[in-house]
């Protein structure tokens, strides 16, 4: 059994401390800065489907074409635990804040190489194939992403309120998305259905190209985190880290993953997409619902991340999986080809998501130990996501054209109830300093929150 022995000197904790009242602020805004980037470029795929189908494979089979542009959609997911894998060893051994830059870059050339991409009808199979390949560089981006992103952010945040911190990730990356879903509105008000079809849609993805510039100056002006340079300055931590350890480590956030990614993929990404193509409804309108519904969820993000903090974060798990199990049928029989009837139902869905996902990236980081946080959150939130939701849009498409949509509902119950499950496992986190949260097999420490009112000591010091 491994001990818990913290092992520095009093000055370690002030140096680490002093990041935080004015580094902190710039390092917050760059990384969520960052995110908010990421997730526009990662959405556009989900929001222009329709039109990716039509120009880069045979729209001679409409249907057909469509789930072919799901399936490289669910082919940029296979590639998140590569990236996870890659970047969370950068981030681990050389610093978060170059990871973050590298995956920047990537996701913004994986865009533009969409936007330039010929069509199918003028290089054939080659249009799918580069398609695909732009598509599994944003895989490797964003599974380095979402690895560093969420233990950066957890690193950094004072401890008592770290909860409400981490709902900033959230907070942006629905931005991100609300900012895709404004622009295809735009989009498809500007241009003619036909021109839209044609080249309108290539629009969305230069401007994620551009705006991945911006995001690139901010995340150069960051500081590093301060329990990385510690643990690089101590060569490690104090505490002994077991292979079996870090497996648990890993199936706990794996499982705490796969829910939460099925919700995504079906509930914010692709809900208009799905209403668009299985519904009848106009695009235009599904678009303006979808925006709305997703106004909801982004108001009540910071409320349920402030919650956690008071609460706790095994008691907000638990409460989100029974809320799903209770609404996801009742939502599924909601909706129409009218516009509204995708506001009232993903809205509910949205401000249930909204519990969890809140806290989603403080979750994944508060469940491994400082050296090896970047890469096991990286590798297994991916994969979590390459099994659950970059399959789920495919499924559900699959499933909703044989009239099944009932066995996708069947299939979300079921994993919020391996959710419940996982709760019982997992230690309780709030308001515990990152460095002193138990290990699976360790006890709280009696002091364990002793230091969460460092960073205000050291800020009044100031």
């Amino acid at each position: 059994m491994s001990t818990l022995n913290t092992g520095r000197d009093d000055a370690a904790v002030p140096q680490r401390a002093r990041l935080l009242p004015n580094a902190q602020r710039k390092s917050l805004i760059a990384v969520v800065a960052g995110n908010f980037l990421e997730w526009f470029d990662w959405t556009l795929y989900a929001l222009l489907t329709t039109y990716l189908a039509a120009n880069f494979f045979n729209s001679g089979d409409p249907q057909s074409a469509v789930l072919s542009t799901l399936a490289v959609f669910a082919g940029g997911f296979l590639a998140r635990p590569l990236g996870g894998l890659i970047f969370g060893v950068v981030g681990d051994k050389l610093g978060r804040k170059a990871s973050l830059v590298i995956c920047m870059l990537l996701m913004g050339a994986g865009s533009l190489m969409i936007a330039l991409i010929p069509s199918y009808e003028s290089i054939g199979v080659w249009a799918s194939v580069l398609l695909l390949t732009a598509r599994l560089a944003q895989g490797i981006a964003h599974g380095g992403e979402s690895g560093n992103a969420y233990t950066y952010l957890a690193e950094i945040a004072p401890a008592k309120k770290r909860g409400l911190w981490g709902s900033s990730i959230m907070m942006t990356m629905l931005l991100g998305i609300m900012a895709a879903t404004a622009l295809s509105i735009l989009l498809t008000s500007v241009f003619p259905k036909a021109e839209m079809l044609e080249y309108g849609w290539r629009y969305a993805f230069a401007a994620g190209a551009l705006l991945a510039i911006f995001a690139l100056y901010l995340r150069s002006q960051a500081v590093e985190s301060g329990f990385f340079v510690e643990a690089k300055a101590t060569h490690g931590t104090a505490r002994t880290v077991t292979k079996r350890q870090l497996t648990i480590i890993a199936v706990r956030i794996l499982m705490l993953s796969l829910l939460t990614n099925v919700l995504y993929y079906t509930w914010v990404s692709f809900a208009s997409s799905f209403a668009i193509s299985g519904k009848g409804m106009d695009p235009n309108g599904a678009y303006i619902a979808t925006f709305a519904a997703q106004t909801l969820a982004f108001i009540a993000l910071p409320f349920m991340g402030w919650l956690s903090d008071r609460i706790g974060r095994r008691k907000q798990l638990t409460i989100w999986a029974v809320a799903v199990i209770v609404v996801v049928f009742p939502i599924s029989a909601i909706l129409t080809s009218e516009p509204w009837t995708l506001f009232v139902s993903q809205g509910i869905s949205l401000l249930v998501w909204a519990i969890q996902s809140s806290i989603h990236s403080t979750i994944m980081a508060e469940q491994a130990p400082t050296e090896a946080r970047a890469t096991s959150v990286g590798i297994w939130t991916s994969v979590g996501a390459a099994v659950s939701g970059g399959t789920a849009p495919y499924l559900y498409t699959w499933l909703s054209s044989m009239q099944l949509g009932w066995v996708f509902s069947l299939y979300i119950v079921v994993l919020a109830i391996a959710t419940l499950v996982t709760i019982r496992f997992i230690p309780e986190t709030a308001g515990i300093e990152m460095d002193q949260i138990p290990l699976p097999g360790e006890e709280v420490p009696a002091d364990g929150t002793a230091r969460a009112d460092d960073d205000e000591n050291v800020a009044s010091a100031r």
